[in-house]
This record gives C-alpha cells, sequence and structure tokens, in this order.
C-alpha cells in the first residue's frame, strides 16, 4: 500500500493537474518549497541506482515498462538542444525493492547519441541505466531541474499514480558530447535517505554541473 513520507507532505506544494510537468532549475526553488532536508537527496548528484541498492532495504530491480521512438516534450527537445522534427528512443522503467515501485524513470536517447560507445544503450532491457553511465570518467551531468507533480498526471502510467504530489527530478548527461536526458519521479513508498552516502570512489570526479542548460 502506498504511504505518504512526512517530507513529501510537509513540503511538496500540489500544482494543478497537467500532462507535462512544469520543470525549472532547482535554484528558483525557495527554502519554504524545498528545504535543506529534501536538497540533500533531491539534488545528490551521485548514482540513484547505487543509492537504491546501497540502502539495503531489500533486492533492487528494474522493469522496463516502454522502449519506443517518439517526438519528445517541446521541454525535453529544447534541454537536449534537438532539432524540431527529430525523433528519439524513449525508455521508461520503473525501479523496485522487493518488487515495491520506488521510482519512475523516463529516459530520452536522440538518434544522433546512439553511436559509437553508446550504440548499445538501445539494448538494455532491464539494466540499470545509472550503473552504466557513471563508469564513463568522461561524463559530465547538468544541473537537476524539479519539478513537483500530480499524483494523477498522465506523466506517470496508470498504474503508477496515486493520492499525493510527487517530486520529480531531471538533468542531462553529457558523454563525449553525445548527450541523453533522464527525469525521475520519486513514488510515495520511495524513502530518502536521511545523509549523503559516500561516493564510491569509481564515480569520483565523474559528475559536474559543466553543462549548461540552451537558450529559451
Amino acid at each position: 500500500m502506498y504511504r505518504e513520507t512526512p517530507t513529501q507532505r510537509d513540503s511538496v506544494p500540489v500544482p494543478l493537474p497537467q500532462a507535462e510537468p512544469q520543470w525549472r532549475p532547482a535554484t528558483q526553488f525557495a527554502n519554504h518549497q524545498l528545504g535543506s532536508r529534501d536538497r540533500a537527496w533531491l539534488l545528490d548528484d551521485g548514482s540513484l541506482t547505487g543509492r537504491l541498492i546501497a540502502s539495503h532495504a531489500g533486492q533492487f530491480r528494474v522493469r522496463r515498462l516502454r522502449q519506443e521512438w517518439v517526438t519528445p516534450h517541446p521541454s525535453e527537445r529544447r534541454l537536449l538542444a534537438m532539432p524540431l522534427r527529430q525523433r528519439a528512443l524513449v525508455r521508461e522503467v520503473v525501479l523496485t525493492i522487493d518488487d515495491e515501485p520506488l521510482v519512475f524513470a523516463r529516459s530520452l536517447f536522440p538518434v544522433s547519441s546512439l553511436v559509437g560507445e553508446l550504440r548499445h544503450l538501445r539494448q538494455l532491457r532491464n539494466r540499470a541505466l545509472g550503473a552504466i553511465l557513471f563508469r564513463f570518467p568522461q561524463m559530465h551531468r547538468s544541473p537537476f531541474e524539479l519539478a513537483t507533480i500530480p499524483g494523477d498526471n498522465h506523466y506517470l502510467p496508470e498504474f503508477l499514480r496515486q493520492r499525493e504530489a510527487a517530486w520529480g527530478r531531471r538533468s542531462c548527461f553529457d558523454i563525449s558530447g553525445r548527450r541523453l536526458m533522464v527525469s525521475e519521479v520519486f513514488l510515495e513508498p520511495f524513502r530518502p535517505w536521511s545523509a549523503v552516502l559516500p561516493v564510491h570512489r569509481s564515480q569520483r570526479g565523474k559528475v559536474s554541473a559543466a553543462i549548461l542548460r540552451p537558450k529559451q
């Protein structure tokens, strides 16, 4: 059964229902909207997959829900600096622990990025994307954008919709000039970690705010 977390109940404002979340740079959220406790885990730039596994809460799994070529949402296209009519490969998954859905993740791969050492990302199946991205020493990650997403918003698959609004975040990854976008929505059963966990030494120095948002 889905449960409400104190973090979500106390500090997540509920926006009006809409198809595409209203993403904004994290720096635009005031302290009363995003307290220090929430910032600690929402803006943690380590591997979310690694964080969930390190929590030792149970058996971690990735369940692929959808993978197909689509026209990105307008804000996704702008974030990835994609041409107007270019399509991208979308991959939607749910991250679970002991088969309980915790995080809905949506990844977008422009066709121009699925070449060279990234071409195998077309065949991820039920593998965790984060576990792969953080292995690249040349990987850079953009600053986070955040959104509060109504539980009945169509951005979420129907079976993951819920009573309460949820925090969502997204960022771009850049690997040798090839960009991809990952958004993550933290569902009601998700339990934030209370403190910043150590970063595995293989991840150190690989995450930065070096990718600037494209001009609108």
